[in-house]
């Protein structure tokens, strides 16, 4: 898969997964922080990302530290997907 389809479904399923109807993927910039200014997530969402991406790319993010440093921005998700993914691409 391409990087940029990557980023494209990860969007998507940031948006399913947090419930950030009616907000769109074409809405999320690649480098819009998660927290703060950005998408104003909290650390529930957080988790609910964590659940994410053991459910559909089988990483299983167990350090806090870590999940700080691939929960920034969808640029730094897709990095971490494509290099760490467990469960093939659909």
């Amino acid at each position: 898969m391409e990087k940029e389809q990557l980023k494209e479904e990860l969007k998507a399923q940031v948006i399913e997964f947090l419930n950030l109807a009616p907000m769109t993927a074409a809405e999320i910039k690649d480098d819009m922080p998660f927290f703060g200014e950005g998408l104003g997530l909290d650390s529930i969402d957080s988790l609910e990302l964590v659940v994410m991406l053991k459910r559909q790319y089988g990483i299983d993010i167990q350090d806090p530290k870590e999940g700080r440093k691939i929960l920034v921005d969808i640029n730094t998700m897709a990095d971490y997907v494509e290099k760490n993914r467990t469960i093939p691409e659909h």
